[in-house]
């Protein structure tokens, strides 16, 4: 039960954070809940398949983004919207945040570093952070774009009556 709570509850709060995002692009008021829907399912993906399968946030990050992917573009002829109103403001959530901004912490602290230790020190939390924060979100954007492609004639007519 705890680990439902907490899928749930990871899902939940990745639904939130994709309404707000999708507020921003003034989409159809119909196109809210189906954010939501998709942000919380590839969101809870990510969180399950880190937390119980033990795979990394990259490889976690790439499930997530192909769920959100194949939902949006599955949804989009619905709503007669494209499937990229849905997969953006849904993967904005998954976006490495704290990675990204220890490697820029980091830069500024090895702009500063006096001696050798220090600077070897910082110059290698810059270059990991910034790492994982490149392939997570190229992960995301290939994940999100994969269906899309695949599943072609779907995606590039769901606005077409």
């Amino acid at each position: 039960m705890d680990a439902a709570w907490h899928i749930i509850q990871d899902g939940l709060f990745a639904a939130i954070a994709a309404v707000g995002f999708a507020a921003i692009s003034n989409p159809p008021r119909q196109a809210f809940k189906w954010c939501a829907l998709i942000a919380a399912v590839g969101h809870a993906t990510r969180y399950v398949m880190m937390t119980y399968v033990g795979l990394g946030i990259v490889g976690a990050s790439l499930l997530g983004a192909i769920g959100i992917g194949l939902l949006a573009t599955l949804i989009a002829p619905r709503v007669k919207c494209p499937p990229e109103t849905f997969s953006y403001p849904s993967l904005l959530p998954m976006i490495p945040g704290m990675y990204a901004y220890r490697c820029l912490q980091s830069f500024i602290l090895l702009l500063n570093a006096h001696g050798q230790a220090d600077y070897s020190y910082y110059a290698y939390h810059c270059i990991s952070n910034g790492t994982i924060t490149l392939f997570v979100i190229l992960a995301m954007v290939i994940g999100q774009w994969a269906p899309i492609l695949l599943l072609n004639r779907i995606s590039f007519s769901s606005t077409r009556r």
